[in-house]
């Protein structure tokens, strides 16, 4: 498995790593085979999902709503779907920011 990848239906997907109540938002590199993501955001009642949502649409230059948590609700492991972006795309903006 790698941190980037594409779905059935052509939608870039992203598997991060997030570390919450950091102390700023920053993609932090490879964790395994996952993005690391640290947000400010603790982890009680979805801050961290919305903060690392909010965090990423910003930083691929989305909107919040082209995002969508695919699974890892309660976890730190978590899969994210990012439309309007290709994996190469964003694998670019990671790797070269």
């Amino acid at each position: 498995m790698e941190y980037l990848g594409t779905d059935r239906n052509g939608q870039c997907l992203l598997n991060i790593y997030v570390q919450p109540k950091a102390s700023k938002n920053k993609i932090v590199g490879l964790h395994g085979e996952e993005l690391k993501v640290a947000t400010t955001a603790p982890p009680v009642d979805g801050k961290a999902n919305k903060a690392i949502i909010a965090f990423l649409a910003k930083f691929f230059g989305l909107s919040k709503s082209t995002i969508t948590l695919i699974r890892g609700q309660h976890s730190r492991h978590k899969q994210l779907s990012l439309a309007g972006i290709t994996a190469d795309e964003a694998r670019e903006m990671i790797e070269n920011p």
